[in-house]
């Protein structure tokens, strides 16, 4: 009596099971840095290096790259902004440097900043 034609089905498939397992792998790790920015509302856009984000309202908040930012509101033409448990403020067209991120203001308008913030 011979074998049962499903071994060598099974066999045929194993290989293309082992390349889609290896293709979500290797999708998973291309995405896995546009993961490190999540958000509810506000506008964030992210590359593997940076993460550009608008915050407007006072309490708007993002995580980016596993820190939480948020904004606190805008005085004398100054953000103000937490970034993980610091305080800073930055003036349109102004880098400043808060915990593991380093922000460079490129917006800030009477109720909204817009920067992009990359791993210090």
């Amino acid at each position: 009596m011979s074998a049962p034609p499903y071994p060598r089905v099974m066999s045929a498939t194993t290989p293309s099971r082992a390349r889609l397992a290896t293709g979500l792998l290797a999708g998973g790790l291309v995405l896995a840095p546009l993961a490190g920015c999540s958000f509810g509302t506000e506008n964030v856009s992210c590359s593997p290096r940076e993460c550009t984000v608008t915050l407007s309202g006072s309490g708007a908040e993002a995580e980016i790259l596993g820190t939480t930012l948020a904004f606190a509101g805008v005085q004398d033409g100054r953000a103000s902004l937490s970034v993980g448990d610091a305080n800073v403020s930055c003036a349109e067209d102004e880098s400043v440097t808060a915990g593991p991120l380093t922000l460079e203001c490129s917006t800030v308008t009477d109720d909204s900043v817009e920067l992009t913030a990359s791993l210090g």
